[in-house]
């Protein structure tokens, strides 16, 4: 692969040992060569001369050959979204608590040196596009891991259909809490705790789970990559119904809305620098001392 020269780096400070590891980031891609890019909000915690200042997290991304992020699995996938739309690919830093989707623990930072002599490979992964279309109009979002249709604050089920978009073939419907349909990748997040099926990551399907459905024959379903999925979802109430993507971003949806999911045309670039398969990082991450539980 080619060398790294330019890095744009994004930690969540918030998280416990994230800036101490971030500091030590900074000191070993400089010794490194590798020039680094931050967002101007972290100027004061980071001053150095050789830093290249950038307005927001598009400009950075426009800016550097990869983006490195430093936190727990949401630093990740709030980097994918906008490192996918620039093709750039994406390697994290776990100072969370699973960090599932990160490649390196912060005791692991001696493998940076394998960046700048194109020591490392690329992993590709689907992302999914969601359209959701009501009386305000139409938003568009893309997902890493997941769009999940799930109920209020009240203790009501909700029905959701679900059908084929193309054919208007019909699919189920579900009297639910709700409804996550997901990546591979998000397949041991969210999906995988509510009894959704494991999915290599690299793989290319989409993912719907019902969440706690009021029926005996209520399963996972696994879509081909190429399927386009038309949903809605209605309460027989006033509880109202929301549409949470990769769990950041919230709509609320109307009993006449309509949601549409599909294959992304961008994907998500991690980077890998270990020798190592996606089974064995399960274990590790769900496992106590990397013993299955």
């Amino acid at each position: 692969m080619n060398p790294i020269k330019t890095i744009a780096v994004i930690p969540n400070l918030t998280k416990a040992g994230a800036y101490e590891t971030t500091m030590e980031v900074l000191r070993r891609l400089h010794r490194l060569g590798i020039t680094v890019c931050l967002s101007e909000q972290y100027a004061k915690e980071f001053p150095h001369e050789d830093i290249i200042l950038c307005p927001d997290t598009d400009a950075l991304c426009r800016a550097a050959d990869m983006v490195l992020t430093i936190g727990g699995d949401g630093t990740i996938i709030h980097a994918a979204f906008h490192a996918s739309s620039f093709n750039k690919p994406l390697l994290g830093i776990n100072t969370g608590r699973l960090g599932f989707a990160a490649e390196l623990e912060s005791d692991e930072l001696d493998m940076l040196c394998r960046l700048s002599c194109g020591d490392y490979s690329i992993e590709k992964r689907m992302m999914l596009h969601i359209t959701h279309t009501g009386k305000e109009g139409t938003k568009e979002f893309r997902a890493m891991n997941d769009a999940v249709i799930s109920r209020g604050s009240l203790s009501r089920l909700i029905d959701i259909d679900v059908s084929f978009a193309e054919e208007g073939g019909y699919i189920c419907n579900y009297r639910a809490d709700g409804l996550i349909i997901s990546t591979p990748t998000g397949s041991s997040a969210y999906s995988l705790a509510a009894g959704g099926p494991v999915v290599e990551p690299t793989m290319k399907c989409i993912l719907m789970t019902p969440v706690c459905s009021h029926s005996l024959f209520a399963r996972p379903v696994v879509f081909s990559h190429h399927s386009r999925l038309f949903v809605t979802a209605s309460c027989d109430d006033d509880t109202e119904v929301f549409l949470t993507v990769d769990g950041a971003r919230t709509v609320t949806v109307g009993p006449e809305d309509t949601i549409l999911i599909s294959t992304a045309e961008t994907e998500t670039e991690f980077i890998r620098l270990k020798d190592r398969s996606f089974y064995r990082v399960l274990n590790e991450k769900f496992s106590r001392k990397g013993r299955p539980l």
